[in-house]
């Protein structure tokens, strides 16, 4: 099968009405399959002012804000007229990209039509429960994230050690790996500009930290704020960079009232802050991947981050960055204060950590998601003419 004959179906919780990670990378990878000749047509919920413009066709699906996070929104269903330009469309593969309602009716369409389905994981979303204080109903959410991978003929995760949580809940049988790459034209250590950063008050002496991505508890904002009041108390000089925005802002700011906030910053604009800082410090555990971390490994960034998902994959320990236990305090204050008295070892680790990123090109990874779609093809009409279902 070659990449012109596949016709993908592509449902998405957000596409680009708020910006992050997966969504791009979402974006990233249809940019690529337009150019392999693959047909795509995107589902997902539809705002009047997007974030930025969505790559390829968009049909929007009605949806509703979540409850205490209304930036973002919920799909809650197929309307007649998506499943009549669904069956216009004619797709051989439904790929889902978040285990919300309407993917759970993406894959059923596509066991009734005989369709392959696959899915990809770009987040951990029973990670985000104890933020919530909702820890008790894990075992649920977990059943049901099995009941809905399960329908699946592939399942695409974005790191190793994500892959083996999932195996390791027996979430699907046919875990294959789609990783993320990064811009090297846009992340890249010339983009780091002194003047820029003495505009901003920082002085040319001063350690700094960053943190990038939106500002909400679940990316471990509490951990990120104990380990710079440990760090204060040690005497050490430095100062705060905040890229990002988001509904924790203000609980943020006032945690870090010495800190720089910049916040949302895109393009060259958002490489230039990320290289002109000193090293990205990653508490969040609830990524699958971690584009944050590769995006400040490209800029030769050295990354002190939670021991997580995705993030084992990118840091080396001791050679690109440092990995701590997510809930040690000491250990994130430990490597931040070893960093800034030694810039020596800070710039070993960050041009350790910009080699790795050299090898993150976006063509060679997004090719595995072709050959995952023609597995799934493969799959679903053998099981058809072994079942005829």
């Amino acid at each position: 099968m070659q990449p012109s004959d596949i016709r993908v179906a592509l449902f998405s919780g957000n596409y680009n009405y708020v910006r992050d990670g997966a969504n791009q990378s979402l974006n990233r990878l249809v940019d690529y399959l337009l150019r392999q000749g693959v047909k795509v047509r995107i589902y997902s919920p539809t705002v009047e002012n997007p974030a930025f413009p969505p790559t390829g066709d968009l049909i929007s699906i009605p949806a509703i804000p979540i409850p205490g996070r209304a930036e973002y929104r919920l799909p809650i269903a197929i309307p007649a007229r998506v499943k009549r330009d669904l069956a216009e469309f004619d797709p051989n593969v439904v790929h889902v990209a978040s285990p919300d309602i309407v993917a759970h009716r993406a894959v059923t369409w596509a066991r009734r039509h005989k369709i392959a389905a696959v899915a990809s994981v770009h987040t951990r979303f029973e990670t985000y429960l104890s933020y919530y204080h909702l820890e008790w109903i894990e075992p649920e959410v977990r059943a049901i994230l099995r009941r809905f991978y399960h329908r699946c003929e592939v399942v695409m995760a974005p790191a190793e050690s994500t892959a083996a949580i999932l195996r390791a809940q027996r979430m699907n049988r046919d875990i294959t790996i789609w990783s993320r790459g990064i811009d090297r034209e846009q992340f890249k250590p010339e983009r780091r500009d002194m003047d820029w950063r003495r505009s901003l008050g920082i002085a040319d002496d001063e350690f700094v930290i960053v943190f990038l991505g939106r500002i909400v508890m679940e990316k471990g904002l509490d951990v990120f704020a104990d380990a710079i009041h440990a760090l204060a108390d040690r005497g050490v000089k430095y100062r705060v960079l905040v890229i990002g925005d988001g509904p924790a802002g203000q609980w943020f700011e006032e945690q870090l009232p010495q800190g720089v906030f910049i916040g949302q910053q895109t393009g060259t604009d958002l490489a230039r802050a990320l290289a002109s800082g000193d090293v990205l410090l990653n508490p969040s555990v609830t990524e699958a991947f971690g584009n944050v971390t590769l995006e400040a490994m490209g800029c030769a960034l050295p990354v002190v981050a939670a021991v997580a998902t995705g993030t084992n994959n990118l840091v080396r320990d001791g050679e690109t960055g440092v990995l701590v236990d997510s809930s040690d305090i000491d250990g994130f204050a430990d490597a931040l204060e070893a960093y800034a008295r030694d810039p020596e070892m800070r710039r070993q680790h960050g041009e350790a950590g910009l080699a790795v990123a050299k090898t993150r090109d976006w063509d060679r990874i997004n090719s595995a998601v072709i050959r995952a779609y023609q597995r799934a093809i493969v799959k679903r009409e053998r099981l058809a003419r072994l079942t005829g279902s």
